[in-house]
């Protein structure tokens, strides 16, 4: 086997894995986000955008309802300590694994805000408070709230203590308020239903999960993806043992099964920025021409949004919406064949629909 041919196929099950290749699509919300275990969802659209790229007719009105009536999924301070959308089944472990490693990690940020110890318990009680007697609470009226204890409304001092108190379990992403996220307390957003892995193998279900919705991948990819420090996430790597195989020289679940089926012809795919497909390993070497490269990633921490074809980038898009229409740019490195170019006509019209202009 050529080397070529080996990426073609290693990028081939990392696609079909993220439900962007091999024609795979998912009926409903919360089954694309059991699928890839967490979505980007620092921009909140791109979230929504990245969830109908792996769903089968998914609209915005269907995604608010996973979030705010089934409760199937939230957002919240997770990986690396970014924003990302997962089952709301699995927020508690996850943050009883990730979060004392964020907050001790944002010490040095307290002490550049003047965010002392006792000013952030006090801050926790406040904000714990303010929900309870006003219920969902935008971070603007939460940043009143903060007021009484000298925290100016502007700065990053207000957003880091709300932080805090997602991080501390205290407050969650609530429903929305005129197309703003608003936070409301945990426990009676999501009432315990158990508590899943304990903390000595939170670890090792967070290294399965990855496999599962990123494989074949390695432990550095791993590592990068989750923001654990690489011996733990080598531990963890370790522990799951007989649960892996190997694949083109990386690893996957073992006999992990899947029920959907291949498709002729090409898939294609317009992924939002920030994509968790090409956020997920170290290396973006089998996703995107190393010729275009600047064209997906600029510089200043942007991660634009792409055409995917076959899971590999073939292009750039961007949006413009207004009340009454929406138009979708699409910049492809090279004109495709006539079978991809009608893929890529139909995913367009996709997404048209999803921003509801058709």
């Amino acid at each position: 086997m050529t080397e070529q041919e080996r990426e073609r196929r290693v990028r081939g099950a990392r696609a079909r894995a993220q439900a962007i290749g091999g024609g795979v699509r998912k009926g409903d919300v919360a089954a694309v986000v059991r699928r890839v275990f967490a979505v980007q969802a620092q921009d909140a659209v791109a979230a929504q955008l990245g969830i109908r790229a792996r769903g089968r007719g998914i609209g915005e009105e269907a995604i608010r309802a996973a979030y705010e009536d089934e409760r199937s999924i939230v957002r919240g301070w997770f990986m690396r300590g970014t924003l990302h959308t997962v089952p709301a089944a699995d927020l508690r472990w996850l943050l009883r694994l990730l979060a004392p490693r964020l907050l001790s990690a944002g010490e040095r940020r307290y002490r550049e805000l003047g965010l002392a110890a006792d000013l952030r318990e006090r801050a926790d009680t406040a904000l714990r408070r303010a929900v309870t007697d006003h219920g969902p609470l935008t971070r603007a009226e939460l940043t009143e709230r903060l007021a009484p204890l000298g925290v100016e409304p502007v700065g990053q001092a207000a957003f880091h203590l709300i932080r805090h108190a997602a991080l501390r379990g205290i407050l969650v992403h609530g429903p929305e308020r005129a197309g703003e996220a608003t936070f409301v307390l945990l426990d009676d957003w999501l009432p315990v239903r158990g508590e899943g892995p304990g903390l000595e193998t939170a670890a090792v279900e967070l290294a399965r999960r990855y496999l599962r919705a990123y494989g074949p991948a390695d432990v550095q990819d791993f590592a990068g993806w989750s923001g654990l420090p690489l011996g733990q996430a080598r531990n963890a790597w370790r522990t799951l043992g007989e649960s892996t195989a190997a694949y083109e020289g990386l690893s996957v679940l073992a006999g992990q099964q899947d029920d959907d089926q291949d498709v002729d012809g090409p898939d294609v795919r317009l992924l939002p920025a920030y994509d968790n497909y090409l956020t997920g390993y170290r290396s973006r070497a089998l996703s995107v021409p190393a010729a275009h490269e600047r064209a997906v990633w600029p510089g200043g921490g942007v991660l634009r949004p792409t055409v995917l074809v076959d899971g590999l980038v073939a292009g750039t898009w961007t949006r413009r919406v207004t009340p009454t229409t929406a138009e979708v740019h699409v910049d492809l490195f090279a004109p495709l064949p006539v079978a991809e170019r009608a893929a890529l006509d139909a995913e367009i019209a996709d997404v048209r629909r999803f921003l509801r202009a058709e």
